[in-house]
């Protein structure tokens, strides 16, 4: 509702404004008397307090009811919002310590990055995810082909584990079509080709869609360059395509040498890069390791953006081997290949799951040619990086995933502990943030 609305007939409030007006001038009354004359009259004295006490009564009135007014149009409409007292104290005290929470920079794509998200947002809404945009496969390469935009999948996993939105919302962007000319196609990747029909570039169109979801934090494109994806394999083959590298490795069982860009010379996103240089915490993957976390990495700027940033720097392992892609790769070997495109070293520490996965889902697994991913503790001390094991899996629909609550705590608690509590400044910080663990937890 606009503010010339409120002073439509039928409002009830025009009258409460003029009660405020007559208020305040009484008040002016009372106190040029007092002011203008050194010799008050009794009677002029008693006039003028009365005026004053008066135009006081007026004002408070008029902002009490104008105020009430205001409440019951808003309760009193289709709107439904809850005036509940302690309902909103408890918002009001948890977008408190969100805004205080910790800046927190996601790189990567796929589910892995999102489900990460979904476990990050409950600590803070100082979020960025900034996503790849390789991709070139299913609904996403689809669209990336018939209608020239930036492939919106992994976009659209973000923004969603990010929104604040009604469960049936969720849904209904989640939907893919089943028959038809849109079948395989997900809702809410037509939804964003839709407002990037209506906004002056993808990232626009992203930042809209984020707005219209009420997202915690922002979610950026690394770049908004058309760019494929190529892998050289160690056979010496070249595959270019984001959703044919795993494709070759798999029939061809050749392991991947290195990802690059085509075109080369990749411009980075300007807020992607400003984000890092903020970033308290700079957390890479999880997600597949060639076709979805070091994508980002080779966009020109990134790594030394990353190599500049005072961030914590953070690498979440996989939980399984990917075939095609991270075949019999220990999680030395996924550290090994991001410190190799990465032109040196950009992680502190890195965060693996040291639980067993139930036999059953690991042989049906291994028939598909993945298994656990194994932690050698040894070369990863001797590359100075710090390991943080725990059980992170998560079984979904027979998937592994990563338990987004669990990884969530863990990485909080680093920057708790190796961030906010070495800076004097941000002691505060601190303690909102451990007071949000606790409660959490518990």
């Amino acid at each position: 509702m606009k503010i010339w609305d409120w002073f439509r007939p039928g409002i009830r409030i025009k009258r409460f404004i003029l009660l405020g007006m007559v208020g305040i001038g009484c008040i002016s009354i009372g106190l040029s008397f007092m002011l203008t004359e050194i010799y008050l009259s009794l009677l002029k004295m008693v006039l003028s307090v009365l005026l004053i006490i008066s135009g006081l009564v007026f004002v408070f009135l008029s902002i009490r009811y104008i105020t009430r007014t205001f409440f019951h149009a808003i309760s009193g409409s289709n709107f439904k919002i809850s005036l509940d007292a302690d309902r909103l104290s408890s918002l009001l005290y948890e977008r408190r310590i969100l805004i205080k929470g910790p800046k927190i920079v996601a790189i990567g794509g796929g589910t892995g990055l999102s489900t990460m998200l979904r476990g990050l947002k409950v600590f803070s809404s100082n979020i960025t995810a900034i996503v790849t945009v390789a991709d070139d496969g299913g609904g996403s390469g689809v669209l990336r082909q018939d209608l020239g935009i930036l492939p919106p999948g992994d976009i659209r996993n973000c923004i969603m584990a990010l929104a604040d939105t009604e469960p049936i919302m969720e849904k209904l962007l989640q939907y893919r079509f089943e028959e038809g000319m849109l079948k395989g196609q997900s809702f809410g990747n037509l939804f964003l080709a839709a407002m990037h029909g209506i906004s002056k570039n993808f990232e626009e169109a992203v930042h809209k869609m984020s707005d219209v979801l009420a997202v915690t934090g922002k979610v950026l494109p690394v770049t908004l360059q058309d760019i494929m994806l190529c892998a050289e394999m160690e056979d010496g083959s070249r595959v270019c395509g984001e959703s044919s590298i795993s494709k070759y490795g798999s029939v061809h069982k050749s392991r991947i040498k290195r990802v690059y860009l085509e075109p080369q010379n990749v411009a980075p996103l300007a807020d992607a890069i400003d984000s890092i240089n903020e970033a308290d915490v700079i957390i890479l993957g999880p997600g597949s390791l060639y076709t979805s976390i070091i994508p980002n990495l080779i966009v020109d700027g990134v790594c030394d953006a990353i190599k500049k940033s005072n961030a914590v720097k953070i690498y979440v392992c996989n939980v399984m081997t990917q075939p095609g892609e991270t075949e019999g790769y220990t999680v030395f070997d996924h550290i090994k290949a991001i410190q190799e495109h990465s032109y040196g070293e950009i992680i502190d520490y890195c965060i693996v799951n040291t639980a067993e996965i139930p036999e059953e889902l690991k042989q049906r697994y291994l028939e598909d040619g993945a298994e656990t991913v194994k932690v050698d503790y040894d070369l990863i001390a001797k590359a100075g990086i710090k390991v943080i094991g725990a059980d992170f899996v998560s079984v979904r629909n027979n998937l592994i995933r990563h338990n987004s609550k669990k990884l969530a705590e863990v990485i909080v608690e680093l920057i708790a502990e190796t961030v906010l509590a070495k800076d004097k400044k941000r002691i505060i910080d601190y303690y909102y943030v451990k007071d949000r663990l606790k409660k959490i937890i518990s």
